[in-house]
């Protein structure tokens, strides 16, 4: 008979993968988003409705997703949500594997497997680089490029991995998440859990993903405001770790 120590967990057979997606106003296109995403890699999808006005919520969870509500805006906190709600689960019960994408459509959740790829053989993250894939035309605007330009090349300098993007399709192992202990409630979420992954020399990596035009505006780069502060975010987020 076999006896497991009752802090380690037995060995699963699959890795148990969750999806989660900050939504906020994304009723035209998150059931979409939902549809397209391969169901056979996945256990859960949880869409985190951040204080949307419009049928976001009631949409996700019609198409067959686990609705979060948070009403403190901010996309951070939205996916700080998310992650607490698979909080809550037992330890026996969470997953494996974290994969993040946005709610917009911009995003090809069918490259999933190809995502997951690197974090199968032994990588503890993998961003999606949209930089490296092959976006549409137009899908990237021009503060989006220079701001992952920018971000790129600095964390580069300072940490000497060379990242091409900070794209928000991506994957990561869950207890390794959790170590990161993120806190950042808006723009600076994808580079902070860049530049935490190597302050805790995780294994990461990139692999090409395509992209296209998002459905609907985009909060962020959709405006010069929404640029601005998005650019002071990331830049002091990247500063402010050293």
């Amino acid at each position: 008979m076999l006896l497991l120590h009752p802090f380690i967990q037995p060995m699963r057979p699959h890795l148990l993968i969750d999806v989660i997606i900050p939504a906020y106003n994304e009723s035209a296109s998150i059931g979409k988003v939902i549809g397209d995403i391969p169901r056979e890699l996945v256990r859960d999808i949880i869409v985190c409705n951040n204080n949307s006005t419009d049928a976001t919520a009631s949409v996700a969870a019609a198409s067959g997703a686990i609705v979060v509500d948070q009403p403190l805006r901010g996309y951070g906190n939205a996916c700080l949500a998310g992650m607490a709600y698979i909080k809550e689960r037992p330890l026996v019960e969470q997953p494996d594997i974290i994969v993040f994408m946005d709610g917009d459509y911009s995003d090809y959740p069918q490259e999933m497997k190809a995502l997951l790829s690197p974090i199968r053989e032994g990588k503890d993250m993998v961003i999606g680089s949209r930089v490296k894939g092959n976006p549409d035309r137009g899908s990237l605007t021009i503060p989006q490029r220079f701001g992952n330009w920018l971000a790129t090349r600095l964390i580069h300098m300072m940490y000497g991995f060379r990242f091409s993007d900070l794209g928000p399709f991506r994957a990561i192992r869950w207890q390794k998440l959790l170590s990161l202990d993120m806190q950042d409630k808006n723009y600076g979420w994808t580079v902070e859990m860049q530049v935490k992954a190597l302050q805790h020399h995780l294994a990461c990596a990139e692999v090409p993903v395509s992209y296209r035009k998002r459905i609907g505006t985009s909060k962020v780069s959709g405006t010069v405001k929404g640029s601005i502060l998005a650019g002071y975010k990331i830049l002091w987020t990247i500063f402010k770790s050293l």
